[in-house]
């Protein structure tokens, strides 16, 4: 309000005060490890379920993303998935390629219906609008209660790094602008440190990168 009113002709504000801003918490804390993400998958039978969770957890796109999705976003032959611009929630567009899961998954999804229909439908016809029940109970079939749709955003991000995808085109596939936001993420895990560590073990032999000690040869404090 107060740089509205000090933009107006003439101002109506002369001066804008400081107003101390209180500290971000909103970091995610959840992970998907691969056996439970199996688990997760296959706690619900219902297609739609299934492809929206595969998609979710493979570029990391937000829930509301996926549900608006129409079938003219899908092109079954290219294997892409485009995001329109403005449709997103940071307004840029995306395209990616589709996995071989992703791709039968969804090829059964838009099976029959017209480019505007939604991609995720219900057995009824009915767009998917809300699934909170159906994931919460499948969350809690699978083991993991209390995580979220959106932790499969962070499981996306840790996986391509895993799978040493560019920073940069992480940033892409999943709609990060900037990398201050990206970062909030965590997207390493003390597994993945643990794991990191143990590499560097068997590089360096166990020895910490230390050479051994050569052995004295006794031979050459024998007197003739």
């Amino acid at each position: 309000m107060f740089h509205l009113g000090h933009r107006t002709t003439p101002p109506k504000v002369n001066r804008i005060p400081a107003f101390p801003r209180l500290a971000e918490n909103n970091i995610r804390k959840g992970f998907l490890e691969d056996g439970q993400y199996e688990k997760l998958f296959g706690s619900c039978s219902e297609h739609w379920y299934r492809a929206i969770v595969e998609v979710g957890r493979t570029y990391g796109w937000r829930v509301g993303e996926l549900l608006n999705m129409r079938v003219k976003q899908i092109d079954l032959l290219t294997r892409t998935i485009r995001l329109e611009p403005g449709t997103t929630k940071n307004r840029d567009g995306r395209e990616v390629t589709m996995t071989r899961r992703v791709h039968e998954l969804l090829k059964l999804c838009v099976f029959g219906k017209t480019g505007d229909s939604f991609v995720f439908t219900r057995s009824n016809g009915q767009p998917v609008r809300d699934f909170r029940g159906t994931w919460a109970k499948a969350c809690k079939d699978a083991g993991v209660p209390g995580l979220l749709f959106h932790d499969l955003r962070r499981t996306a991000a840790r996986n391509l790094r895993r799978a040493v995808v560019a920073e940069g085109v992480i940033m892409k596939i999943g709609g990060w602008r900037t990398r201050s936001v990206f970062e909030r993420y965590a997207i390493v895990s003390q597994a993945d440190i643990a794991e990191a560590l143990g590499r560097l073990e068997l590089r360096d032999g166990h020895s910490f990168g230390h050479s051994e000690p050569a052995e004295e040869n006794p031979d050459e404090h024998a007197t003739t």
